[in-house]
């Protein structure tokens, strides 16, 4: 890619050294016809740096979307390498050592667990690629949204905290149902609550809440962690877009869970907007209009 760019800065440069030539060549052979020179020359002048302005975005547009496949890459292969190296261990400990019943069943669930966050790390890359390649069709069903967020909730629950603390607190009005593409907004509910999870401190409180009103229906997934900056909130709904910096984030991630909610959410004609939590974090407001 920088190649390409010095190529560009270079074609450019002779581009307009060669316009320059040229018109000094004709102004000093034809004096007397240059006011139209010069107004030619400007009009050329001017579309060139319009085409070399938009193909130096176009240039700039690339080369942040290689390296945030990059960066992708780098993700996915982390994302999958620990739980498998988790469940590796785990199995390896069953079959090696000499363990209660109970010691065994502790360490399936934790097997389980990390299943199913590889089946949902895929079952994003999948969608990602089919809304990509618009060969997802959306097929829509009525259900019951309230039982599916209850049911994520209750997967994603973590209570391994103080006092057995439940991370996530959960508001969930019942009977709220609506029609949707019940795979493809399990999904959603999904990586909201994941994406709550993951940007907060340890055992910071999540909050899910569910409710109806004025005819819509209104998910809120706010959390008290670092927060979204104001000039990266219009990006973060981009496939591959992660929040910080590249060089120094902390945080896992793909950065095509935000970019599935937005097209989904897109599909069924629903709205989703972040805004700040206070005193810290964020809060993501997904809106259905019920028909």
């Amino acid at each position: 890619m920088k190649r390409s760019f010095v190529i560009f800065y270079a074609l450019i440069t002779y581009a307009l050294a060669e316009l320059v030539w040229w018109g000094y060549m004709l102004v000093k052979y034809q004096p007397d016809r240059i006011g139209m020179i010069m107004g030619e020359g400007m009009v050329f002048i001017f579309v060139f740096a319009v085409g070399a302005v938009y193909l130096h975005k176009s240039f700039r547009r690339e080369k942040r979307l290689q390296e945030q496949k990059k960066n992708f890459l780098l993700s996915v292969t982390h994302e999958l390498k620990s739980p498998l190296a988790s469940i590796k261990l785990l199995l390896q400990t069953i079959q090696k050592r000499d363990l209660n019943k109970a010691q065994i069943l502790d360490f399936i669930d934790k097997s389980l667990l990390d299943i199913e966050r590889l089946d949902d790390m895929v079952e994003n890359m999948l969608l990602a690629s089919k809304i990509e390649n618009s060969s997802y069709t959306f097929p829509k069903a009525h259900f019951s949204l309230s039982v599916l967020v209850d049911s994520i909730v209750n997967r994603l629950q973590i209570t391994k905290c103080d006092g057995n603390q439940q991370i996530i607190n959960a508001e969930i009005e019942p009977k709220i149902e609506i029609d949707g593409d019940k795979f493809a907004l399990t999904s959603v509910v999904t990586n909201l609550v994941e994406n709550a999870i993951k940007y907060s401190k340890p055992c910071e409180t999540v909050d899910v809440k569910l409710f109806s009103k004025d005819n819509k229906v209104y998910l809120q997934v706010a959390d008290h962690g670092i927060g979204i900056a104001d000039e990266e909130k219009p990006r973060i709904f981009e496939r591959f877009y992660r929040v910080g910096s590249e060089d120094t984030r902390n945080t896992k991630g793909t950065g095509l869970g935000l970019y599935i909610v937005k097209q989904v959410l897109d599909k069924h004609e629903a709205s989703i907007r972040v805004k700040d939590n206070r005193p810290v974090g964020s809060i993501f407001e997904v809106v259905f209009a019920l028909t």
